[in-house]
């Protein structure tokens, strides 16, 4: 039997903090849900100290998962700092694992309950270690396209200010903390809702993110028309010395008007969907 103790809870997020509560070195990660991956990726982010992450997942739930551009900004900062590496394999374990250097902690869920099985037999840890340390080495590397949020963040403020970048933290913070309540904007919608909120130039908003790596010019005019007909920005134009006018964005409905930043992408998400 194990010395170490089984976890037991009501969240993925309890599970895996219990479980590696006390682990400095690297960690396999095999098989993960989307649960497990978002729940280690946001208790690593802006945090000392935390394991280095080794993932050996499936592609298609990685891509599922960091299509929420929250989640995928933030691994994209752990990627760039070398706290998380991301490798794809399409085969499957029995459950979700946690290899560490010491025990093997199987993360089971049933029904509303959720318990970190754990193992800490030496042979047995130190042959799944080798087992999947060697499948991560051999594993093809995830193309994580999301830019890092640091990245967006501070080059947000030296464009637009640091009002600009308030705006995009706010709206980015209701975002993370409304998880699951249906309010799921993209990365496009909401560059442009922080831009309309701020009388931008939308030839100066899709610069900015094609340059970054959010999304080409073109996604961006092509959003802006869906936001358009939809009633939440209207557009003026702006004469300039040489070529076609330029396009101010504002917002266009009175609840985003009246909505501080931290309610804008709910607004936005209420309108969306009349």
């Amino acid at each position: 039997m194990s010395s170490r103790e089984n976890v037991h809870g009501r969240s993925v997020e309890h599970v895996v903090s219990s479980a590696l509560q006390p682990v400095e070195s690297a960690v396999y990660v095999v098989d993960p849900t989307p649960a497990v991956v978002e729940s280690l990726v946001e208790r690593s982010v802006g945090t000392t100290g935390h394991p280095p992450l080794r993932f050996l997942a499936d592609e298609q739930v990685l891509k599922d998962v960091f299509e929420d551009f929250p989640v995928a900004s933030d691994a994209a900062d752990l990627v760039a700092s070398g706290a998380l590496d991301l490798r794809v394999t399409d085969r499957r374990a029995e459950n979700s694992l946690l290899v560490t250097d010491e025990t093997v902690v199987a993360v089971v869920t049933a029904g509303d309950r959720v318990a970190g099985l754990v193992t800490d037999e030496a042979p047995f840890v130190q042959r799944a270690r080798e087992t999947y340390g060697s499948a991560f080495e051999s594993a093809m590397r995830f193309n994580l396209r999301t830019p890092a949020i640091t990245a967006v963040r501070n080059s947000l403020e030296t464009e637009f200010g640091p009002d600009v970048r308030g705006d995009f933290d706010a709206v980015l913070e209701s975002l993370r903390s409304k998880r699951g309540d249906g309010i799921d904007l993209d990365e496009v919608t909401i560059s442009l809702l922080v831009a309309a909120k701020n009388d931008l130039l939308l030839y100066d908003i899709s610069k900015w993110g094609e340059d970054v790596g959010i999304a080409s010019k073109a996604t961006f005019s092509r959003t802006k028309t869906e936001l358009e007909e939809a009633g939440v920005v209207e557009t003026e134009k702006v004469p300039i010395d040489v070529g076609r006018p330029r396009l101010r964005l504002r917002l266009s409905d009175n609840r985003l008007l009246d909505a501080d930043a931290s309610d804008l992408a709910a607004a936005a998400r209420d309108i969306l969907d009349r």
